[in-house]
This record gives C-alpha cells, structure tokens and sequence, in this order.
C-alpha cells in the first residue's frame, strides 16, 4: 500500500482493480493498516475490504504502534482478515545500512542488527497469542525470527511468512562491492543465516517466497552507499536467480510462490484440469540466459543481476484468455 496516493480508500482500491482488470496480469490490492502508513491512527478496513482489498499491512513500514497492532488484529477479526507486518525495530535500524556484523565492522558501515527484527517478531506473536486472528511476518532474515515462528505455529497460532528470493542466494560479504543495488531493507545477512532460511523452507515454518520487487530510479541508487535507497527489482530475475541455488524440489520451490501465497491470502487456487479456465505461467528450467540490463521491461535498472547468467525463465504466460509468448 505503499503507493501515492496510499492505498486508504475504497477509491482507490476501486481504481487499481478497475484499471488491471482487462491486462493478463492480475493485481490484487493490499490495504493501508493506518493513515498514510503513519502507524497511529486505523484506515476503514471494513470498506476496503469490501472494496476488494485482500489483506491489510503498512507494507514496508512496521506496525510500531503496539496498541494499534493490537486493535488491529482485533478488528480484523470482524471479516477473517488478514494482517501483514514487516517487523522492524526503526529504533535500532536508524541509519542502519547493511548487515551488523563483521563485514560492516570492516567496511566501516553502520550495521542493521537482527535484533531489530526479532524483537519486533517476538511482540507480534506474543500479541498475537494475546488477540488471535491472522498474521504474516513479511521479510524475515533472521534464525532466531525462524525459532519464535516455528514455536508459534507449534502452539496452534495463525501466523505465516515469507522471505525474499535475494535472502536466500546472496550475503553480506558482496557488498564489499559497495553496489548499491545490493543495499536492501532488511540487509543481506551471512551464509549462515541463509542455511537457516532454506531450514525453514524445508520443515513448513517459512511459507512464501516473495520477489520484493522494489523499484528505485537511477538517481535513488546512483550515490554513495550510505547516500543510496534501499531496494531491487526482482520480478524478471526471481526464478532464474533462486532456480541457481534451490535447495528444496522443483515441486516444493514452486508451490512456495504459486500455490502457498494464495492459500496465505485466502484466495481461490486455479487447478489444471479440462474445462477450467487457464491461469499458468510456463517455466523452462533448464535454459540457460544472461540479464542484459536493455533486456529489463521494468522502468528501473536496480538490479544486482545484470550481465549475470542465470538458470530458468518464464516462457509464455496464460490467464483471463489471454496469452504472451517469452522469446
């Protein structure tokens, strides 16, 4: 919901499904938890929902306000809807830019902490315990933001989450690089983090695995590092990138990014089966192509993975009786 304007009015809402219903591609609209993503005082949910929103987060900022979270998690209730937060501690991120640790030590970087994560998990979940209702933690990195989760699901809590495709394949040892389109919120972490991820891929406690495509224009990330936004595209990259490194089956990889994000936001799975309607992306996993940056559809360039060789790529995509060919 990030968006200008927020997306806070059924208007809004309204506009966005209107404007994408008759393109291939569907769009379906989150809606703001609070004003203008402020964190203190609540949108109407009932009548975005009612508009067409499917869930209901402050997107990229964290619900600080921990009485608005929890009022939230209550009004939700009302509908069975759902609550999205990217859990961060803006206390103990601020002016943060990579990952805390001994590459940021040595880089003489100010360093993000995953204590600013965990701590903002651990009071979503025991706040959560406290409520009920549903929610996802978005953008988790860290093994202990995977424990808390993993017992959370074990004591029967409605709580899911996701992690970005970048967490899983890349660490904080490439930004002695300084490239700037490495610099993403929250930091890439170490290799050993990564193992944890996969882990939590692996036994269910991590459920989704999201693109966080976040575009940035040129003049956003053509800075110095600490001067740079955070943030990369990933739409175009995300298979081929993350097919490099999978460690799960092609099965369960897929499922992860097709299948379990529309069970997380409650809405219909399409199945493959004659007489429905299609609703597919093809993949071929075995072609090998390089990311040329003239290649990028998307309006901004900030990717890590330009003129990098990657394994896999959407070939043709079909929905809504339409169809594109990738060649």
């Amino acid at each position: 919901p990030n968006t200008k304007p927020v997306i806070q009015s059924k208007d809004v809402v309204s506009y966005i499904r209107s404007k994408s219903q008759p393109n291939l591609v569907e769009v379906h609209p989150i809606g703001a938890v609070t004003l203008d993503n402020k964190g203190q005082e609540l949108t109407e949910m009932i009548d975005l929902h009612h508009s067409g929103a499917i869930a209901f987060s402050d997107g990229n900022k964290p619900i600080w306000h921990s009485d608005v979270f929890l009022k939230s998690l209550q009004y939700l209730q009302l509908f069975d809807g759902l609550l999205i937060d990217h859990p961060e501690d803006l206390h103990l991120t601020h002016s943060g830019q990579m990952n805390e640790g001994v590459v940021s030590t040595t880089l003489g970087l100010k360093g993000i902490p995953k204590l600013a994560e965990e701590v903002n998990v651990e009071r979503d979940l025991k706040i959560l315990e406290y409520t009920g209702g549903k929610l996802h933690l978005a953008h988790i990195t860290s093994p202990a933001s995977v424990d808390l989760i993993r017992q959370a699901k074990a004591k029967g809590l409605h709580v899911t989450c996701d992690v970005a495709f970048y967490h899983l394949i890349l660490d904080d040892s490439l930004l002695t690089s300084f490239d700037t389109n490495l610099k993403v919120n929250p930091p890439l972490r170490t290799s050993s983090d990564i193992d944890a991820l996969w882990a939590g891929l692996a036994d269910g406690t991590i459920d989704v695995i999201v693109s966080e495509h976040t575009p940035q224009d040129i003049e956003s990330k053509n800075l110095e590092f600490d001067l740079a936004e955070f943030g990369m595209i990933g739409l175009e990259t995300f298979f081929g990138a993350l097919n490099n490194a999978n460690r799960l089956s092609m099965e369960e990889l897929v499922y992860k990014f097709t299948q379990r994000p529309r069970e997380v936001l409650g809405m219909k799975v399409p199945v493959i089966e004659k007489g429905a309607t299609a609703n597919l992306t093809v993949f071929d996993p075995g072609i090998e192509w390089e990311f040329k940056e003239k290649d990028i559809r998307s309006k901004s360039k900030n990717s890590p993975f330009i003129n990098q060789r990657l394994k896999g790529k959407a070939v043709a995509v079909f929905n809504k009786n339409q169809f594109i060919l990738n060649q």
